[in-house]
């Protein structure tokens, strides 16, 4: 076995299940899921049909880089929603099969563990070099984390906290960090604080990645779910500092959160061409081509923008409404984007993000999440520590139970 799978850290649903295992729900009330980024809105039913009109279809292999249909299509949306003048649906694009295998693949793809040699005799004395860096935001999604020690490079995380608007200051990493950093993942819309990077972000992670030769990997899939504006993404600033040829930049969206499809595994990668010609060779071996019902099928969700709109107003609404009911009771921050509250424990709990969730369960049969599992200890301090993350993914009359449930917690 691979001696590096004894460094993952349990999944963060595995430790609360840990911390729930001698608990017992409120069994008076129905369960209400909210630890989960599982989207609970209904599937557009058009895209359903185009899945079962060519269930027929299942019976041929698909090809590691997918119709040409497809990428095409998705380059077309690219271009309209981040502003690009042309992005090549035959090099710049690479549909996946959802982005959490992509993500996890690429880096699998391009961590480099060279070697160097210091003696310019006739020796075969070899060194390595440094351990290669893999840095990204905490809290974080767990699959950046694993993904680096999988390929046995070296997690560097930077705290995502109140003092930094909840994107972390890129200003604070060492030098030394940067020269062995060969992978920057950037996460934004983030999950699970909500921030967005702007212009200014983009461009000095940008100017640093020129500086040091390293990938930026932007995970953007709740880039649609947003309350005012579009998020920038990492390609449109790319294109506005005429930069387009996208090098060392690599976007990830998927249609789990924009058009609540999860179980369709469906998203793409694109960006620098040359990155992704050699990634494709990679996935050729890898084997994960999506299967030719759920090409057609997500061709059909990227051409649509009417239920991307509707999916987005539900948010809204329920964003809304938590706000209007348990603003004053809770420490609400709005998210920028995205679908998460990230909260501060309660006072009347210690402030404890743990002792919160427990509550959440065992009084009022809520699912949360603690927010110390999706972050690691930095510097004798976890960011996550002491806030919750909360998913409003459940219907608006489900978020409406929910908040009557906090409410008489709370004794309000």
């Amino acid at each position: 076995m691979n001696h590096n799978l004894t460094s993952l850290h349990p999944y963060p649903f595995a430790k609360m299940a840990t911390l729930l295992a001698d608990s017992t729900p409120a069994h008076s009330y129905d369960e209400i899921k909210l630890g989960i980024g599982e989207p609970k809105h209904a599937p557009p039913a058009f895209v359903l049909d185009v899945l079962r009109e060519n269930l027929d279809k299942i019976s041929h292999y698909p090809t590691t880089n997918g119709l040409f249909e497809l990428r095409q299509t998705i380059a077309h949306w690219l271009e309209k929603r981040f502003f690009l003048n042309h992005l090549n649906p035959n090099t710049q694009v690479l549909p996946v099969m959802g982005t959490r295998e992509a993500i996890f693949s690429i880096v699998q793809a391009v961590i480099n563990h060279e070697t160097e040699t210091v003696s310019q005799t006739a020796t075969l004395n070899q060194s390595p070099t440094p351990t290669p860096i893999v840095v990204m935001p905490n809290p974080f999604y767990q699959i950046y984390e694993g993904a680096a020690i999988l390929a046995q490079a070296t997690p560097y995380f930077i705290p995502c906290t109140s003092d930094n608007s909840f994107k972390g200051d890129f200003r604070s990493v060492p030098k030394d960090v940067w020269t062995r950093t060969q992978l920057l993942f950037v996460c934004s819309p983030n999950n699970p604080t909500g921030s967005v990077m702007t212009m200014d972000d983009w461009e000095q992670v940008l100017r640093l990645s020129d500086q040091y030769g390293f990938i930026i990997a932007s995970d953007e899939c709740y880039s649609e779910l947003y309350f005012d504006k579009a998020p920038i993404g990492l390609l449109q600033a790319c294109a506005a500092l005429g930069r387009h040829d996208f090098k060392n930049c690599l976007v990830f969206h998927s249609l789990s959160k924009r058009s609540n499809l999860p179980g369709l595994r469906s998203g793409f990668v694109a960006g620098d061409a040359t990155i992704l010609q050699a990634y494709l060779q990679y996935r050729t071996y890898q084997g994960c081509a999506m299967p030719i019902p759920h090409q057609l099928a997500s061709i059909a969700a990227w051409e649509d923008e009417k239920h991307v709109a509707h999916n987005r107003a539900l948010y809204q609404e329920k964003f809304a409404l938590w706000m209007s009911e348990l603003g004053e009771l809770l420490e609400l921050r709005m998210p920028e984007a995205g679908f998460y509250f990230w909260i501060k424990a309660p006072e009347q709990f210690g402030g404890d993000d743990e002792l919160f969730v427990k509550a959440l369960y065992e009084d009022a049969n809520i699912h949360a999440l603690a927010g110390r599992y999706l972050s690691r200890e930095v510097n004798g301090e976890n960011p996550g520590q002491g806030y919750v993350r909360i998913a409003l993914v459940a219907s608006v009359e489900e978020s409406r139970e929910a908040i009557r449930r906090i409410r008489q917690l709370l004794g309000a």
